[in-house]
């Protein structure tokens, strides 16, 4: 995916792209977010900015929710 560093990121767009991550990779939310930890951000929350930080916490956040509605949490 391509990121444009001027734009601050949707918690849409880490729903998203967390949710490819999990599927494709068949990863856990946990392991989902160390990967894009690592892989996206390179070990960094600021590299794109504290406001797309923020959008990521609360895709995780949403995402976590709606597993626990499902009971896989």
């Amino acid at each position: 995916m391509t990121v444009n560093h001027a734009s601050v990121l949707t918690k849409e767009y880490f729903i998203s792209y967390l949710t490819l991550i999990m599927k494709s990779r068949e990863y856990s939310l946990p392991q989902a977010e160390s990967f894009a930890l690592d892989f996206f951000f390179k070990g960094d929350n600021e590299r794109y900015g504290l406001s797309t930080w923020f959008q990521f916490e609360k895709a995780t956040k949403e995402i976590k929710g709606k597993l626990c509605e499902s009971e896989i949490c």
